[in-house]
Formats: C-alpha cells, structure tokens, sequence
C-alpha cells in the first residue's frame, strides 16, 4: 500500500468493512480522522453533542446488526458518549467508538483532557483499548467489527493517540472481518420439542439479538405450528406481528397483570435469545432465581449467558435465528393440546389493548391506536423512555422486525436521535419519535442535525409539564410531597420552526391527524406538541389515583 498517514489508514479499513456512515462530534484530538474520510466516500453525520452522536450509531447497529461508528474527541466528549456505550451494552448492540487521545508522549501527566480510556470503559464495553502504532491500525479495527459482532453483540471503543493518527505507514488494508457464530443443529431442536411436549403450561421469550424478518417470520411459523404463546422482553415488540394469533404480549415495565401471573404459571420457558432479567421477570419475584419451578430451555448466542442468573434445564449456545431455522423444519407434535393456554393469553394481550380513558381532550389511548391503524406497516417507531411510552407499549401493535427503537436500557434522550439514525438509513420509510417533554428535551439540539442532513423525521412531544414516570413513584412512595419532578418547557412547536422545521400544537384528540398529515406532506423535521391534563400520569392511572394509592399504603 502507497504510504499514509494514520487517519487515512482507518478510512480505507472501516471501507473495507462495509461503513457507509458515521456520526461524530468533531474535535482537535482525530483531525487526521477527518481528513482520512474527506474523500473516503463515508457519510460524516455532524452532530451537536457527542452522546447524540452514540445513540444514532447505537441505533444504526440496530437496524443493520452491523456495528454504528461514531467518532469524538477526548475527555468531555467521551464522557458524554458513554450514554450511548451503555445503551449498546445493555441492548446488545454492535458499535464502534472511536476515541480522540493525546499524544503519546504526554500520557500519564494529567495533560489537557487526558483520560484512561480502558478504565473509564472497562464495565461499560466488550473491549477498550489504545492504538499506539500506525501500522496496526488495521489490525486493531477489523478486532473491533469481529469483537462487536460475535456471540452477543456489544460496544468496542479505540483510543487514537493524536501523534499516531496523523503519523504515515505502508499498512495494508484487512479483509473484512468474519464473525465466527454457532449454529443450532436438527438435534439441539428435537432436544427442545421433546421438552416442550412434557410442558402443560409452555411460554416462548423471544429477544435478544441477531434477529432480522426472516427470524421473525420463522418465529410466527414455528408459534403457529406448535401452537404455543409467544412473548417478547422489554421494547423488543417488533419480534413477532403483534396481530399473529400467538402473539401474548410483552414483559415490560408495567406489563399487563394477567401476563406477569402467566410467567408464574407457566411450567416451562423456552427463551430465544433473550436475557431473563430484571424487566421481564418483575424484579427477580415472577421467577426466583434461586429456585423456580420450571423447565428452562435457554437459546443465546453467548454460551457464557445461560445460567448467569437462573438455572437452565438445556442450554443451547446458538443464534435464534439457527434455532428457529432447525424448529420450523419440525412436524407439528401429536398427543398435546395446549389451544385453551394459548388461547388466553392471546385474548389476556387483545383486553389489555382496550383503552382505558385518561383524562383531558388530549388522549393517548386515542391517539396511538390511531398511529396504528394509519402508518404503514414498516413506518418505524423510535422512544426514549418515561411514562409516556407505556401507552406505546401497550396501545401500538408493530407489524414487522425493525420498526421499534427503543433503550431496553431505559435511557433518556435516545428516541429522537435514533429517530434521525433511522430516517437516514430508510428514507423512504415513515420515521416517527414518541419523546415526553422531558425526554425530548436531552437530546432536541440534534434538530440541527436533522435539518442538516436532511432527515424528515416527525417528533410527538407528549407534553405533560413533569417527570412522569418518577412523578409516579414519588406519589406512591411520598404521596402528595412533589419534589424534583416539575418541568418548564419551551413552545416546542415554536422551537421546531426556530430550527427551520414544522411545528404544531395539538390540544384535542380530534385534530391530531389533520396535525400529522400536515406534518408529513412538510417534508423535513416535524414536531406536534400534544398538550395533555396535569392528572395524566400513566396509562391505567391518574395523578389523583396514584397519590390515594400512595396515602393508602402509608396508612395501612
């Protein structure tokens, strides 16, 4: 290879493997960084702050099961990114951050924004380290793809010392890495039909990564053929059509009481790839880790998940999708009748799906539905978290894999980053962020970015003046003494135009479709401010009913 220098280096390689885009915050510690993808053909998304930048790569490895790039600088600008390496972590994404460094000759000094990056990203990442030769910078970034993308996914973050960056070598490219991936086998699924047919009261969990349309599909073939109930974990909705007849629901936060008791009354589990953690299994109380009463059958791509925190009966270390390849090619089994168990649950998922009317002519539980029944089926929903996106969660059915953006780790701020992450990988497709005014409000400045780079997304900013969802906790734990939890909020839909977009406020139900459509024939960045009643609060209760509940459990 014609000599180089460092940043140019690793532009060819992230070419070489596949990278189409990255977001990044620019910064003095990796201009060799950005000279190298000048001409590289990479899409640079500019973005305004650096954990807006992780978040649209975060969700990028998403959408693609490729891993997001993302590029900033040192000291702040890593430390503002490491929201972003969190949410891939928890969520089991694939995604690169690159890291700006000082020089090599400064270190251990405490020079300008020095830090150490393998200790600040040690519980955090898959695997942290610093590049100190030029020449292994191939070496280094193909170790990080094939890190990110084997077993399950995560984040990897490398460190570029400034000094190394910008210095020349001869290096050759690497081919692309290759992923080494253990496949589920005729047996392994003859192992699980035959236990599954032992079951009375059998449940699938279905989450995790490596899953894609064809897993989904394979996944309603295989519930449909057995027939068995089929649910998924925490924002993970988008696994199964949630009109297919075997479809029961989510094991979320707040998730429908009649599916909390069927987990405990299930007999046996057969968990696809997901985790059982403390969101799906109520806190560790629907199923004692300790000692449960079920027959665990545990699907995962990590051979080292299964068994960290409950015992399996068999423990398969393979891809969903493999298992669900090897499953579908069974006949349906005879001598087991499980049409009443399956039946209920799925009617448990349909009555949870009736509206329970909030208060106030703004209203969610109409609202959603409505989004529903009118987007098309690959429109992708992206939220971020508070009491908001439970009437997401329990009002909105998704049709395909890959139209839910959502923190399993709970994070604020990420849905409308990843919103714009989204748009620009599918513009063709409806993009649609469900931010509360204080979610939306962590991460709004990528407006810009929007605009910038030209992603039409449409934000609702369900806009209720509060904290919801540690408002409620506050009223049931300390009823009445509101503390910490009180929002003033800009005119959002004044702000979107500030920006160069459309806004609007909606303060009744009955015109937030004309709102919407408006939003959409604008063909840029699009914000609809719903103003709702101070009592609402969450999907089943108001704020009156949550603090007589909370003075309730006080006096008892």
């Amino acid at each position: 290879m014609a000599d180089r220098h460092g940043g140019k280096i690793l532009a060819d390689q992230l070419k070489a493997e596949g990278a189409e885009r990255v977001f990044s915050v620019p910064g003095e510690s990796f201009l060799a960084a950005l000279d190298g993808l000048h001409e590289s053909g990479i899409a640079n998304i500019v973005c305004r702050q650096e954990g807006g930048a992780a978040m649209m790569a975060e969700a990028h490895g998403k959408l693609t099961g490729r891993p997001g790039v993302a590029f900033v600088t040192r000291g702040p600008g890593a430390t503002n990114a490491s929201a972003g390496v969190h949410i891939a972590h928890q969520d089991s994404t694939p995604m690169i951050l690159f890291v700006g460094q000082i020089a090599r000759g400064h270190r251990d000094r405490e020079a300008f924004q020095e830090v150490d990056y393998r200790q600040m990203f040690g519980g955090l990442a898959k695997w942290v380290a610093e590049i100190n030769e030029t020449d292994r910078l191939p070496e280094y970034i193909a170790r990080a793809f094939q890190i990110a993308q084997s077993g399950r996914p995560g984040p990897v973050v490398l460190a570029l010392p400034e000094d190394m960056l910008s210095a020349r070598s001869d290096a050759p490219k690497r081919p692309k890495a290759r992923v080494a991936s253990q496949t589920a086998t005729h047996r392994d699924a003859l192992e699980i039909a035959k236990r599954l047919c032992k079951a009375d009261r059998p449940l699938v969990i279905a989450g995790g990564p490596g899953w894609s349309q064809a897993a989904a599909d394979a996944l309603g073939t295989f519930a449909k053929t057995f027939n068995l109930p089929v649910t998924v974990p925490f924002r993970r909705q988008d696994y199964l059509d949630n009109s297919h007849p075997n479809y029961a629901g989510d094991l979320s936060v707040g998730m429908n009481p009649k599916l909390a008791q069927r987990l405990q009354d299930a007999d046996c589990l057969l968990v696809l790839g997901a985790r059982l953690g403390d969101i799906a299994t109520g806190g560790y109380e629907l199923i004692d880790p300790a000692a449960h009463d079920k027959t665990l059958l545990h699907v995962h791509p990590d051979p080292d998940e299964p068994g960290h925190v409950y015992h399996p009966d068999l423990a398969i270390a393979a891809s969903s999708a493999s298992m669900l390849e090897q499953l579908c090619a069974l006949s349906k089994p005879s001598g087991v009748a499980w049409d009443d168990w399956t039946g209920q649950a799925r009617s448990d998922f349909e009555n949870w799906q009736t509206p329970v009317e909030t208060p106030g002519p703004v209203k969610m539980e109409q609202i959603v539905p409505w989004l529903s029944d009118n987007l098309p089926s690959d429109a992708i929903l992206t939220n971020g978290a508070g009491n908001y996106a439970a009437f997401l969660h329990r009002y909105f059915r998704y049709k395909g894999h890959g139209t839910q953006l959502a923190p399993t780790s709970g994070s604020m701020g990420y849905g409308f980053p990843a919103a714009i992450s989204a748009k620009l990988h599918h513009p063709d497709r409806d993009v649609i962020c469900l931010a509360g005014d204080g979610c939306f409000q962590m991460t709004l400045n990528e407006m810009s970015t929007a605009i910038q780079h030209d992603a039409a997304v449409i934000v609702v900013v369900v806009n209720n003046g509060k904290y919801g969802t540690i408002r409620m906790h506050q009223e049931k734990i300390y009823p009445g003494r509101v503390s910490g939890t009180m929002l003033a909020n800009p005119d959002f839909a004044a702000l979107a135009r500030a920006y160069g977009g459309h806004g609007e406020t909606v303060t009744r139900t009955e015109d937030f479709a004309d709102a919407f459509a408006r939003a959409k024939d604008a063909r840029t960045l699009a914000v609809i401010e719903l103003t709702l009643d101070d009592e609402v609060l969450s999907t089943g209760m108001t704020v009156s009913q949550t603090r007589a509940l909370g003075e309730q459990g006080q006096t008892s």
